[in-house]
């Protein structure tokens, strides 16, 4: 099967590209050989290909920088998500696509489900939001996966700026009022790839939109936490944390507080569940990916 991966460098698309290569005909297209702004460049290569199924996981990530180019972010994770939902309904393949919890406010007490409201706070929510929304206006076969808290050990995630600040620094002010699940870019790549062969397999879920992230909860300055008791056990010398609250360190785009993403239905439909994100972690950091 011809699968075509959007996104090259990217933390979830090097975690898939392990994932799946070697088990389907794998064709992946960075932004070297592929510009998602460019509709027209999309649907060429779309056509070229002709994939039996699309995998976009490109995206415009930086959450503050949208805020001073909207442009940009709506490019990459709005219009560019229509455009491929459009070719592969017209080929009648599915598409997978990853979303963010980040099209919630955080101001629900409890885990959000599929259903809720959705109240983007800023520019990177609010356009990946339209992307959603797109693709479900085609109503081709798709999977909309809503994750949080993305990390791994490629690219620049919070793992790798805390692993750095930690070691670099006497004292380490976290952010501790902001609520979710870490969720490896890893543990995403195996249950996409888990996803793939139910629906190969015939024992494929419902097609659409869906929560995908680790199991339990954590604030980011318990996720600091557990990164520095990694690194405390491998005898370094690490900075002091220090909790604070969200008003202490502003930033050009605001954080939901909840970023708690309910997954029973993943479970319900698909068989899917993503480990404890204590596990996850461990296995992150002693994984020879």
């Amino acid at each position: 099967m011809r699968v075509l991966l959007l996104g090259q460098r990217g933390q979830l698309s090097q975690e898939l590209q392990l994932s799946l290569q070697g088990q389907y005909e794998l064709v992946v297209r960075g932004r070297s050989r592929l510009d998602l702004a460019d509709s027209e460049q999309i649907r060429q290569q779309v056509r070229e290909l002709r994939p039996e199924l699309i995998i976009n996981a490109a995206a415009h990530t930086a959450v503050d920088q949208a805020e001073s180019e909207p442009e940009a972010a709506f490019a990459l994770n709005a219009r560019a998500p229509g455009v491929l939902a459009e070719e592969a309904a017209s080929l009648g393949v599915p598409l997978i696509h990853y979303s963010t919890d980040y099209v919630f406010d955080g101001r629900k007490p409890a885990p959000y489900v599929e259903d809720d409201a959705p109240n983007p706070l800023g520019v990177y929510g609010q356009s990946k939001l339209a992307g959603e929304r797109a693709i479900q206006a085609l109503g081709g076969p798709h999977l909309i996966l809503r994750t949080s808290w993305v990390y791994s050990l490629h690219g620049r995630n919070f793992l790798l700026t805390m692993q750095r600040l930690l070691q670099e620094r006497d004292e380490l002010k976290v952010v501790a009022d902001q609520i979710g699940a870490p969720t490896w870019a890893g543990s995403i790549a195996t249950a996409t790839a888990q996803l793939i062969q139910r629906w190969q397999g015939g024992q494929a879920g419902p097609w659409g939109l869906y929560h995908l992230t680790a199991r339990g909860e954590t604030s980011w300055f318990g996720f600091a936490s557990a990164i520095a008791e990694q690194l405390r056990a491998e005898g370094r010398s690490l900075a002091r944390l220090q909790a604070i609250p969200s008003s202490a360190y502003p930033t050009p785009a605001q954080r939901p507080l909840n970023s708690r993403l309910d997954c029973t239905r993943l479970q319900r439909d698909w068989r899917i569940r993503l480990p404890d994100w204590h596990a996850a972690l461990r296995e992150c950091l002693t994984s020879p990916r």
